[in-house]
């Protein structure tokens, strides 16, 4: 019997604005072609019955009804920035149709700011028909499963802010890293499919930009790689996408990749 496939969808893989960008008329946020047009960062993880999202910002609503994903098992969380977690509200159709919490999967420190920021769900006595969430905390030493799925968390920087990223069968998906540890980069070594976070040309202090970023991919050496996480300024997919080294590319929303565990 052939193992069960690993489809991973692109819900969004545009930076912290989205692209295009509010009030910019550059040639990128006019551009016609739908790769051009980028949501907030996130992906969807399916396997036989088993569906979960990695990250939750202000474009989930959307990415749900996009992916016409009417069934989630929970939300893992990379980081407490407002473009990863703050479309949380928005699971609240989930908890309508299944009558139950939606687990949400994230370091201590996460699930902190989760209740700062949505002080409303987590009050003793919630406002009716808020948002149910289930915080269940994960750091980088343990790997966790959900369904069919098992996480081995990877502890990356952005910045000075701790990120995680995660692997699942021989997908790594990485975003909003600047710098990564020795240790946690063996976790990755021998991964088929790596997606990295690639801001745009420039020098960032907290991103890597795309020098940095196809330096990172050849050294790991994935057999495939792509680019997410990105701004307006990185250009147009089409210009982009064609001088990239083989085996890299940018990342679309709506892109669908599928492999089996080997």
């Amino acid at each position: 019997m052939s193992a069960t496939p690993l489809t991973v969808t692109f819900l969004g893989t545009g930076t912290s604005q989205g692209v295009p960008v509010i009030g910019c008329d550059c040639e990128v946020c006019r551009s016609a072609d739908p790769r051009d047009n980028r949501l907030r960062t996130s992906v969807l993880l399916t396997k036989g019955a088993t569906k979960v999202v990695i990250d939750c910002g202000p474009d989930f609503r959307q990415q749900m009804l996009r992916s016409e994903t009417d069934h989630l098992d929970a939300v893992v969380l990379t980081h407490e920035h407002n473009d990863h977690i703050i479309g949380m509200d928005d699971v609240r159709p989930f908890n309508f149709k299944n009558k139950a919490d939606m687990p949400v999967y994230a370091s201590e420190q996460v699930i902190k700011e989760l209740k700062n920021r949505f002080a409303y769900v987590f009050a003793a006595n919630p406002y009716p028909g808020a948002p149910m969430l289930k915080p269940i905390p994960i750091s980088e030493k343990d790997d966790f499963s959900i369904g069919s799925l098992t996480f081995q968390p990877i502890a990356v920087l952005h910045g000075r802010m701790p990120v995680l990223g995660f692997r699942v069968d021989d997908f790594t998906y990485i975003t909003d890293m600047k710098t990564i540890g020795e240790e946690e980069k063996q976790k990755i070594v021998g991964t088929h499919t790596l997606v990295v976070n690639a801001l745009h040309h420039s020098e960032h202090h907290s991103h890597l930009n795309l020098k940095e970023a196809l330096a990172f991919i050849a050294e790991i050496r994935p057999q495939q790689a792509y680019l997410t996480h990105m701004s307006h300024r990185m250009g147009l997919h089409e210009i982009v996408n064609a001088e990239l080294p083989e085996g890299v590319a940018l990342a679309y929303d709506g892109l669908e990749i599928q492999f089996c565990k080997s």
